[in-house]
């Protein structure tokens, strides 16, 4: 019997996924844990193993080197004290001091470039080993005029030293008797290396040839592991991939441990069911507890799968979701043997059919509706198969032809009733089109005067339905409609004669249209004729403004004298400041006009943004200071704008003097600025009074003033607002305004951040 109940294990195998980690051999699970690890390690010891190497290479080669060049120093040393000693010796066998330094000096002591030179009492070359080194050249010009071995000898000791030709060599000097001046014993660099060369060389290439090996081995660790790493994540894709096919098609994934008696569900089935899932596995118990009584027992089917009864399970139950619903499931499995021990396990599907179940019985229900909807309908419905049998009929049918229940059944050949069925009198036809599927209509004079309409339709298994709708009534208001024909007709030569006037009236419109068309052009001559007076009006002001500033200045300032009472200089004062106010006035009339005529270029260059936020602050600051303002900056370090650098600062002065008029003393005026997209947003933001809802369509627009402050009247000319605007869409941007009364105002000036091009332009326009 299988009917026990293995021990749950606390690990939670959350999905596909887990099965197969739970599936899979505890050596591979640890040695996942320490992958990490090894990847940290491993490289580590690599590198540190190869450093190690570099750097014993390294003191293995400079030692060497070392080394070298002190066993040739020694050996030279020893072959001067030698050649020295034997050459003070009188010896009468040698004619000549050549002869006698050819036997002293044996011809292996002279390898790797190695020379000996002995020089007269004059410091003359007169001997060398090899022979006919430098004959007759002083001593002193071969070894060089700056070495001191000429001058020191023994004393000196081997040193290095650079002969002519600058060859860098080492050498000793050592001092003779008898006629004789010194001797020296002289070797190239190159010559007392060339045996350490050889060996470094072949001690490097075993160095490589080990470094080049452990690289290899750490890239193919390395490779190994993205491999195991990316077969890992290719597996979780497919198996999340498996898990969401799961959820979403609202099936669950069974693997039934029958010798065990344990079960295990995936994800999917505990979201199917509305379950949390509280351990690894569920026992055999919990889950046949859940199954509705009527749909089957699993002990039963456990014994048969246990009895080799069955193989596989199709089979349909109810279960109990966590709402306390019953779900209809459809379960698919087969009966597998795997592991070790051959251990049976039913492996299979569950499919949510609760929606179709509720379809058949929904369907069953619209059958049932359908036949009473037929039955309750006016006109008669009869229903034909493919091999002329009945199907159904309605009592209207039946009543039609004077049929009763039991002669007409399901099933019935049409040729069996076709005698009982009442013929017309006159049939005539209204349509027969063969090409869409035998549909065809007539109407039909029945012996009791009524008249039917029959519309018969072929169905898609080949058979027919026909319909025969009363048409008696309508057959009657025929002839009023013969009637109604002949009143249209009259009518319709009324409608002509109405068209007639419409006509007229359209050329009249017309007419209308071409004279407004012309009050348009005189209406815009004329703006145009207002913003030309405003330029040359602004011009021609300008000039006694600006005698009017300067003489005003000179005498607030007492340059030729004091004018005698300090009113006058008040006077003065406010004679200038008038003026100045006038002036800005003009100047904004005149942008305004220019802006309006269309005759602002900008010279658009890229511009640091930062740098013209900081120019309008420091314009209008002392004005701030004066009201007790608190002025703040945010202008993104480092960002670029591609605009008119004249036209940005027109924009922020006008915004921030109308920020700081508006702003009551000890309030905050600040600038922002925000980068979306490719284009930026400056903010201008102020405490002030705020603006009224109903006013805000009327900003911007030229020459409109709104009072803020009832404690003073508006000043201004109504164009600083105006003026920013235009030059912002001069840009391809914009200026927006948001305002509450009693707290303050923000406006906002979007900005592209680099030219446009001609095609975006036009979509902009467009847009």
């Amino acid at each position: 019997m299988a009917r026990s109940i293995a021990a749950i294990s606390p690990a939670r195998v959350d999905s596909v996924g887990g099965l197969a980690r739970w599936l899979a051999h505890p050596t591979y699970q640890q040695l996942k844990r320490f992958e990490p690890w090894l990847r940290i390690v491993v490289p580590a010891m690599l590198a540190a193993f190869l450093a190690a190497l570099a750097y014993v290479s390294v003191v293995q080669v400079s030692t060497s080197r070392t080394e070298a060049v002190s066993d040739a120093a020694g050996d030279i040393d020893v072959l001067a004290a030698l050649a020295a000693t034997d050459l003070k010796r009188p010896d009468p066998a040698f004619a000549t001091v050549r002869e006698r330094l050819a036997a002293i000096v044996p011809h292996h002591a002279l390898r790797h470039g190695r020379y000996v030179l002995v020089s007269d009492e004059g410091g003359v070359v007169v001997a060398s080993m090899p022979p006919g080194l430098a004959p007759g050249v002083q001593l002193v010009d071969v070894l060089g005029p700056t070495q001191p071995l000429t001058t020191f000898a023994e004393r000196a000791g081997v040193m290095q030293i650079t002969v002519p030709g600058n060859i860098p060599s080492i050498a000793t000097v050592r001092t003779l008797d008898h006629g004789l001046g010194q001797l020296a014993v002289v070797q190239p660099i190159t010559g007392v290396l060339a045996v350490w060369r050889a060996k470094t060389t072949s001690f490097l290439m075993l160095v490589g040839a080990a470094a080049l090996v452990l690289a290899g081995i750490g890239t193919a660790y390395f490779w190994q592991a993205w491999r195991a790493g990316h077969a890992d994540a290719l597996c979780d894709r497919v198996r999340h991939r498996l898990d969401l096919a799961l959820s979403r098609g609202r099936c669950g994934l069974w693997d039934w441990d029958i010798s065990r008696g344990t079960i295990y569900w995936s994800d999917s089935m505990y979201e199917l069911l509305g379950y949390e899932r509280q351990s690894e596995f569920l026992s055999f118990g919990d889950v046949n507890r859940l199954v509705h009584p009527e749909d089957g027992n699993l002990y039963v089917l456990a014994d048969q799968l246990a009895a080799q009864e069955a193989t596989n399970v199709d089979h349909a139950f109810r279960i109990r979701a966590a709402n306390g619903d019953w779900v209809w499931l459809r379960a698919r499995a087969e009966l597998v043997r795997d592991g070790e021990n051959r251990d049976p396990h039913l492996v299979g599907i569950t499919i949510d059919i609760t929606e179709q179940r509720r379809l058949a019985q929904e369907t069953a229900r619209a059958d049932a509706r359908l036949r009473d909807a037929i039955e309750a309908i006016s006109e008669a419905f009869v229903l034909w198969d493919a091999d002329n049998r009945l199907v159904m009929c309605n009592s209207k049918f039946m009543a039609l032809h004077g049929l009763v229940h039991d002669d007409v059944r399901a099933g019935l050949a049409y040729d069996s009733l076709a005698g009982r069925l009442t013929p017309p009198v006159v049939q005539n036809r209204l349509d027969a089109d063969g090409a869409s599927g035998g549909a065809c209509s007539y109407e039909a004079l029945l012996p009791d005067a009524r008249w039917l309409q029959v519309n018969e339709r072929r169905t898609k298994d080949g058979g027919y339905v026909s319909v025969g709708t009363d048409i008696t009534q309508l057959k009657r208001q025929e002839e009023n409609l013969l009637d109604s024909e002949r009143r249209l007709t009259a009518m319709i030569a009324d409608l002509k004669r109405s068209r007639q006037t419409l006509e007229l009236q359209a050329q009249q419109l017309a007419d209308l249209a071409e004279r407004y068309l012309e009050q348009k052009a005189e209406a815009e001559s004329a703006n145009r004729a207002k913003s030309e007076f405003l330029a040359k009006m602004s011009h021609e002001l300008r000039t006694p403004l600006n005698a009017i500033l300067g003489f005003s200045e000179i005498m607030e300032a007492g340059i030729f004298g004091a004018l005698g009472s300090e009113k006058y200089t008040g006077y003065c004062r406010d004679i200038r400041r008038s003026g100045e106010y006038l002036l800005g006035l003009i100047a904004d009339i005149l942008d305004m006009a220019e802006l309006e005529e269309g005759r602002v270029r900008m010279d658009r260059q890229t511009l640091m943004l930062d740098d013209v936020v900081d120019e309008a602050l420091s314009e209008v600051r002392a004005l701030a200071l004066s009201r007790n303002l608190n002025m703040e900056a945010d202008a993104l370090p480092g960002t670029t704008i591609h605009a008119d650098r004249r036209a940005m600062a027109k924009i922020l002065h006008h915004l921030l003097s109308n920020a700081i008029k508006y702003t009551p003393e000890g309030g905050r005026v600040a600038v922002r600025a925000r980068r979306v997209g490719e284009a930026v947003n400056l903010y201008v933001e102020d405490s002030g009074v705020g603006i009224p809802k109903d006013a805000l369509p009327k900003l911007a627009r030229p020459f409109e003033l709104v009072n803020l402050d009832a404690s003073k009247p508006s000043e201004g000319s109504g164009l600083g607002l105006a003026i920013a605007r235009s030059l912002a869409e001069l840009h391809g941007g914009g200026l927006r305004i948001r305002s509450c009364e009693g707290t303050g105002t923000i406006v906002l000036v979007h900005l592209p951040t680099r030219a446009r091009t001609g095609f975006e332009i036009v979509q902009s326009a467009l847009a």
